[in-house]
């Protein structure tokens, strides 16, 4: 989802329910993610940056055979352990190859969703094999998705006992690719001319309309004064097909991350400056943060907040950031890495931030966010002392990483694969 492309960042696609838990809460300006899907989901749910367990390389594919490492300890692992029912709906794409990485492996007592990174709205399929699960048992339904990802966290809201506190990990495929919507929602958007922007709009509508239904239920259940409600995008809008996912797209690609650079898979505001809001009646000063937030940074706070205990997990990357979110006071955070791998990094100091895209042809270029958000002007050449600074960073960011577990699997499937032959039938047609 693009950062422009929600209604209370100044989208004309209209988010009313969105738009009202930002306006009573807290809506951010500096929220960061990861250029792509798994590895701001591998950080949410670590507190830690990919690089750390060879998640910062792209998704985990189709083919993948690999997810987050085992002995990662993950926050439902930790919510759980302090007492919380936990229950996830929606996209996981940390591994699925294996049972031991799945959601309910993982800390969920309870899981309703796909497993992969991309699957058909309607079809629930990737590649034509079927990813739909309740818990470990694969499921035929049939409908949009995404409206089957809210229905269904409203009855695990409706459905809870009270009991125990509950941590509901609700991911939305939308607007993700395939552009594609059911048409009561089409309809919405009638004088939208270009037909992926239609859909586009419209799949975030569907979603909009998911958050609205589990607002809705927590209110019912009498849980709503006691919820904080957290809401961000998993990176920013794909500008560039590259980037666009496993489904063929033709036209114009809708996302919207105005005013920043670029967009999804790049290291560039555009791609990982994210919509995001939180929502906590009574505990959560109305107004904008304004100061740094990073996506590994819920962790800690969250846990904090549940007052669960973090003796299993390794060191933390993410820092408690609740007085930032709660009072708007300044984050503790004064670095961004918004990620290295062998190809490329990028680190912000202050409001300093360095891409360096190390693979060859190198390129170097510095930015002065505070006087330049949208990265137009590379001072590079008049900030070589910055330069090294950060550039130093990076390097030792890239001492501490473990191999991309994309690259390790690649080259499996590339040197350690049976030999794709040619059918002997062919030469027949060939002559000799």
């Amino acid at each position: 989802m693009g950062f422009a492309d929600a209604g209370f960042n100044g989208s004309d696609i209209k988010t009313p329910n969105l738009d009202k838990l930002a306006q009573e809460g807290a809506h951010f300006d500096q929220f960061y993610a990861l250029p792509m899907c798994t590895p701001t989901r591998a950080a949410l749910m670590t507190g830690r940056y990919p690089l750390r367990y060879g998640l910062q390389t792209g998704v985990i594919p189709a083919a993948g055979t690999y997810g987050v490492p085992v002995d990662e300890y993950l926050l439902p692992q930790a919510l759980k352990d302090a007492g919380y029912k936990t229950a996830m709906v929606g996209k996981w794409h940390l591994g699925h190859a294996k049972p031991e990485f799945w959601p309910r492996q993982r800390g969920f007592d309870y899981f309703y969703g796909a497993l992969v990174g991309e699957i058909d709205h309607f079809k629930h399929s990737s590649h034509g094999v079927k990813d739909w699960y309740r818990n470990n048992k694969p499921l035929k339904e049939t409908g949009f998705d995404n409206s089957l990802f809210g229905n269904e966290a409203e009855r695990v809201v409706e459905g809870h006992d009270g009991k125990s506190p509950l941590f509901l990990y609700l991911a939305f495929t939308a607007p993700h690719t395939p552009f594609q919507a059911p048409q009561e929602h089409l309809d919405r958007f009638k004088g939208i001319a270009d037909e992926n922007r239609r859909k586009y709009a419209a799949m975030i509508s569907v979603m909009d309309d998911g958050v609205g239904k589990v607002v809705t239920a927590l209110e019912k259940k009498g849980m709503r004064e006691n919820t904080l409600i957290v809401f961000h995008s998993d990176n920013g809008g794909v500008n560039n097909s590259l980037f666009a996912g496993d489904s063929k797209v033709s036209g114009n690609l809708p996302a919207s991350n105005a005013p920043f650079r670029d967009g999804k898979g790049t290291l560039y505001e555009g791609g990982t400056r994210v919509a995001a809001l939180a929502n906590w009646p009574g505990k959560i000063k109305p107004g904008v943060v304004g100061s740094v937030v990073h996506v590994v940074d819920m962790y800690p706070t969250l846990a904090a907040l549940a007052e669960a205990k973090l003796e299993k997990n390794k060191p933390l990357d993410g820092m408690n950031v609740w007085d930032a979110l709660s009072e708007g006071k300044p984050s503790p955070r004064s670095e961004v890495v918004y990620n290295v791998d062998p190809m490329a990094g990028a680190v912000r100091k202050g409001d300093w931030k360095l891409v360096w895209k190390a693979s060859l042809p190198q390129k170097v270029e510095l930015f002065n966010l505070a006087e330049d958000k949208v990265e137009a002007h590379d001072l590079a050449a008049a900030n070589p002392d910055k330069v090294k600074e950060l550039q130093g960073r990076i390097t030792e960011l890239a001492s501490e990483m473990v191999p991309p577990q994309l690259l390790m699997d690649a080259v499996r499937l590339i040197y350690f694969a049976p030999p794709v032959m040619a059918d002997p039938a062919t030469l027949f047609s060939l002559g000799d």
